[in-house]
């Protein structure tokens, strides 16, 4: 399965417990597009959250957002890590 980072925008002051929620309501709901978010990281003072995933396709992860309430504003393969 393809590994994605996608990006959300906008979302300047968010705090840890927020990025956790969001976190937690993309898992509810990965499972039905066969995906799997591995781990999020979040800069409050700019606004932007990354997310890493496992999955098929750039378009589900972008349904897990949808359907979670965070659309990603950006969402790129990552075809090589080390």
């Amino acid at each position: 399965m393809a590994q994605y980072m996608d990006v959300h925008h906008g979302m300047k002051g968010i705090t840890a417990d927020q990025l956790m929620a969001a976190h937690k309501a993309d898992l509810a709901v990965e499972r039905d597009e066969g995906v799997h978010f591995e781990r999020a990281w979040a800069d409050p003072e700019s606004g932007t959250v990354y997310c890493l995933s496992e999955a098929p396709s750039p378009e589900a992860v972008q349904r897990v957002h949808e359907r979670a309430g965070h659309r990603a504003d950006e969402v790129h393969p990552v075809p090589y890590s080390i």
